[in-house]
């Protein structure tokens, strides 16, 4: 049967029924699908006023609006679908558990601790794993997904309760959400003294998306102004209702600080799961689960932490985690122990993997190293498709004045020190809305210090360079410099959040900017009883001015931050400043954590014009 001839071309009529395509398919598979030739798709589109080529990844409005002229009603195919219609070319099943009744054990709850910032989150886990997390914190904020194992015992029976340490600042909405996702029971940690805040109803809301179960911890009930019936009172409000109101909600009043009744809030999340949730798995089966968090090391190569949910991980598996797949080569725990196998509900830290996966990527274990190169290849081509075809956010960013005179597009990199911080600055900078001018187009994201090939790039295609909690690479510096291209860094989220979008809505102006004085390396470190730690450095570029402000970098990471030259020597003689190619030691105030091939970084404030 044909159809009516579209700007002269004639094409095989659908009678309505289902095509099933993945996001960002071309035309040359949706012509697969119904056995047409690609060209002529690429003419029927062309007289309905889309330019496109055969194998160019499409929008789906474009796949739907081709669809209904020729009578087919397309279905683009969510992500969780197209995986599991790739995994099922491979006779894999993800996501059920095999065998019978018989094979599920019990597993101990997976919780996650969500909140508004500054209500204790992070303290509250500090007191249950006896861990000083917050302390390094950038702005004692905490900023990568980290998960634990913690162990209590109920009516006389030792648990396991695993914890997913979730990042409280608003910026980690995707990452907080994906924590939840793969999260049995939520707790909500709410401040007695502050109350129900913008991001307390935000985690409440992922929680109830995901039909976790909560249990709130009321926090800070040692502060003057607690009130902890207030908190009861406005929950209520977001169908969050006491027990002790006639709900079925668990709250419990502890004190994160104090170590105020931490056993009853573990207590609580025990019985909730017991009474809510049937947490059983099967432990023989190939093990499957999620990636809660993944970081390229410099010694260990790419590390994922997985949470297995169901089957057991062994050292020497094949794995595939998203676009990522390798060999599991070592496990450890959240104290960096050896780890030989993990069972269900089990984080561990994964060593082997050929590249870093995705915060919330799924990982499962197959049969040989050849199936899983395979599924993380065709994961790749799937989100680079979609990625091709997904249209761009426009926003209004004014932050380079001169190249925005010129062009209506601005373009990004963003490099960080680990995935879900990458994907969530990434996150938060597209939802900046100031107007329509502007295209904002992130043209590459990754894991690691800032390298020559990322300033090439920048170079090409008129880019900033963002780099959280990471440095440019040697010979970059000087490149990008050379160059002329705009590179930032930032140790805080929200700082690089506020700062961008103060400077993309032209509000921006500062008065200081920073400017590089030198950069030294350490060659060898000694310890004196009179000034603290000494580091002999040689000068490598610039100089090394005495009472100057510094950093410390460690494999192009930032170590410490705004730390002071208290004391500069050149061999036994005072020095003002040691310039470049010469020898120096000195010391950063009471600073002592140095160690042979660190990297000190000086650098002043000046004032800068306002423009």
């Amino acid at each position: 049967m044909q159809a009516p001839s579209v700007g002269g071309v004639r094409l095989p009529k659908g009678s309505g029924e289902v095509v099933r395509l993945p996001r960002g398919a071309s035309l040359t598979d949706f012509a697969d699908k119904i056995n047409a030739n690609p060209a002529s798709l690429v003419q029927v589109l062309f007289h309905l006023g889309e330019m496109v080529t055969a194998t160019q990844s499409v929008s789906d409005e474009i796949l739907e609006l081709l669809g209904s002229e020729m009578n087919y009603q397309v279905q683009v195919v969510s992500p969780e679908e197209e995986d599991r219609d790739l995994l099922g070319t491979f006779d894999i099943t993800y996501g059920d558990d095999a065998g019978g009744e018989e094979d599920l054990v019990i597993r101990p709850p997976v919780v996650t601790v969500m909140g508004h910032v500054d209500h204790g989150k992070t303290r509250l886990l500090d007191t249950i794993r006896k861990t000083k997390v917050h302390e390094g914190e950038a702005g004692g904020i905490t900023q990568h997904i980290g998960a634990y194992q913690v162990q209590t015992e109920l009516e006389g029976n030792e648990r396991l309760i695993t914890f997913i340490d979730t990042p409280g600042h608003e910026a980690f909405t995707a990452m907080r959400a994906r924590g939840a996702t793969s999260t049995d029971i939520a707790v909500i940690v709410v401040a007695a003294d502050d109350g129900v805040m913008p991001q307390t109803v935000e985690a409440i809301n992922h929680a109830q998306a995901a039909n976790a179960p909560i249990v709130v911890a009321v926090n800070k009930i040692d502060k003057e102004g607690a009130n902890p019936d207030k908190i009861r009172q406005q929950l209520t409000e977001y169908n969050l209702v006491a027990e002790e109101y006639g709900g079925d909600t668990m709250f419990v009043d502890i004190s994160a600080k104090q170590g105020i009744n931490i056993d009853g809030l573990l207590e609580a999340i025990l019985l909730t799961a017991d009474a809510s949730l049937d947490l059983r798995a099967n432990p023989d089966m190939e093990a499957q689960g999620v990636a809660i968090e993944a970081h390229l090391d410099r010694g260990r190569g790419p590390v994922a932490t997985v949470l297995v949910q169901r089957g057991t991980l062994r050292v020497g598996d094949s794995i595939v985690a998203g676009g990522a797949y390798g060999r599991v080569r070592r496990m450890v725990d959240e104290h960096n122990v050896d780890v030989i196998e993990a069972t269900p509900s089990r984080p561990v830290q994964v060593i082997g993997l050929t590249s870093v996966p995705g915060a919330g990527d799924t990982f499962l274990v197959v049969d040989e190293d050849r199936v899983a190169r395979q599924i993380a290849e065709r994961r790749q081509a799937r989100q680079r498709n979609a990625m091709n075809a997904s249209k761009r956010k426009r926003v209004s960013l004014e932050d380079l004045d001169a190249a925005l005179k010129e062009t209506n597009q601005l373009n990004l990199i963003i490099k960080g020190d680990n995935s879900g911080t990458v994907e969530a600055l990434e996150d938060a900078l597209m939802k900046i809305e100031v107007g329509d001018d502007v295209e904002l187009r992130v043209i590459h994201r990754g894991v690691g210090g800032v390298t020559e090939g990322d300033i090439n790039l920048a170079i090409a295609d008129n880019v900033i360079v963002l780099g959280f909690n990471v440095r440019a690479e040697g010979k970059a510096t000087e490149l990008a410099n050379r160059e002329g291209i705009d590179v930032r860094y930032y140790t805080v989220i929200y700082q690089a959040i506020d700062e961008i979008e103060a400077a993309l809505k032209g509000m921006l102006k500062p008065e200081y900017e920073e400017v590089q004085l030198g950069r030294a390396e350490v060659r060898d470190v000694f310890k004196s009883s009179k000034v603290g730690t000494i580091a002999g450095c040689m000068v490598l570029s610039g100089e090394m001015r005495r009472n100057a402000r510094a950093r410390l970098l460690r494999d192009n990471n930032v170590i410490q931050e705004n730390l002071p030259i208290s004391s500069l020597r050149r061999f036994k003689d005072d020095a003002t400043e040691v310039r470049e190619g010469f020898e120096c030691g000195l010391t950063l105030g009471n600073y002592s954590d140095l160690k042979v091939g660190d990297i000190v970084e000086t650098f002043e404030m000046r004032e800068k014009p306002r423009a």
